[in-house]
C-alpha cells in the first residue's frame, strides 16, 4: 500500500513537470515542484504557524459533526415522527452550497473559530448522518426476530443490536468526513479570516505568489492525509468484528 502511494506521488510530480516542459509554462502560471519545495523549506515555519488555526478548526469540527451526526441518525431510527420532520432538514444541509452559506455564517458568527467550525459541520453532517442511519434500519431482520423473541425494549434493541451492527457503517462516514474537515474549514477561512491556510492562500492570490498558493495546497493535503490514516486506524482498532 505504501509504494503504491509512492509510485502514485513520484508519477503526479513527474506528470507535473512535463507538463510545465511541453507547453513552457511561466511560475506565475505553473510553479514547478522544485519551486514549490523551496517554499516548503524556506517558508516552513510561516506554514506550520497558519497550520495550527487550520488544525483546530478542522479537529472541534470534526468531533462536533460526529457527535451531531451520531444523535441525529439515532433520533432517526428510534423515533418514527423525526423521520417525517427531522430527516428533510437533513437533507436541505446537504441540498445548500456551502460557499453560499459560509459569507452568512460569518456575518452571524464573526470571523472567529465558530464561523469555520459550523462550515466544516455542514459539510460533514449528512456524510456521518446518512451513513450512520443507513446502518441502523438495516440490520439483520433475524436479530431484529430474536430481540422480540426475548421481549426486548425498542430502546435495548436499538443500543445492544442495532447500534453495533450498524458502526462499521458509522466508520464509513467517518472516514469521508475527515477528508472533508479540512476543505470546510479552508473554505470558512476564504470567506473571511485573519489566519488559516486559507488565509494564507488568499494572500498569496492577492500577490501572484502562486508557489505559496501550490505550498499552502500541499500543505492542507498533507494534514488531510494524516487526519484521514489517524482516523482509519482508530476505527479499525475500535470496531474489530467489521
Amino acid at each position: 500500500m505504501l509504494k503504491r502511494s509512492l509510485i502514485s506521488v513520484i508519477s503526479l510530480i513527474l506528470l507535473w513537470q512535463i507538463l510545465i516542459w511541453l507547453y513552457h509554462l511561466p511560475p506565475y502560471i505553473l510553479p514547478s515542484p522544485w519551486q514549490v519545495l523551496l517554499v516548503w523549506i524556506r517558508g516552513w515555519p510561516i506554514l506550520l504557524q497558519q497550520s495550527i488555526p487550520t488544525l483546530w478548526e478542522t479537529i472541534a469540527s470534526f468531533i462536533l459533526a460526529a457527535v451531531v451526526g451520531s444523535v441525529t441518525a439515532l433520533t432517526l431510527a428510534y423515533f418514527t415522527w423525526a423521520r417525517s420532520w427531522l430527516f428533510p432538514w437533513v437533507l436541505v444541509s446537504q441540498a445548500l452550497p456551502t460557499f453560499a452559506l459560509a459569507p452568512l455564517l460569518v456575518v452571524w458568527l464573526g470571523y472567529g473559530m465558530s464561523s469555520k467550525i459550523v462550515t466544516a459541520l455542514i459539510m460533514m453532517f449528512f456524510p456521518i448522518t446518512s451513513a450512520f442511519y443507513d446502518g441502523l434500519r438495516r440490520t439483520k431482520p433475524e436479530w431484529l426476530d430474536l430481540a422480540k423473541t426475548m421481549n426486548a425494549k425498542k430502546s435495548a434493541t436499538l443500543w445492544f443490536i442495532c447500534f453495533p451492527a450498524a458502526l462499521p457503517n458509522l466508520a464509513s462516514g467517518l472516514r469521508v468526513a475527515a477528508v472533508l474537515a479540512p476543505m470546510g474549514a479552508v473554505v470558512g477561512e476564504w470567506v473571511g479570516s485573519s489566519h488559516g491556510l486559507g488565509y494564507l492562500m488568499l494572500n498569496a492570490n492577492a500577490r501572484m505568489q502562486i508557489d505559496w498558493m501550490f505550498a499552502a495546497l500541499m500543505a492542507i493535503t498533507v494534514w488531510t492525509l494524516l487526519l484521514y490514516a489517524l482516523v482509519d486506524t482508530l476505527l479499525k482498532k475500535l470496531i474489530t468484528w467489521h
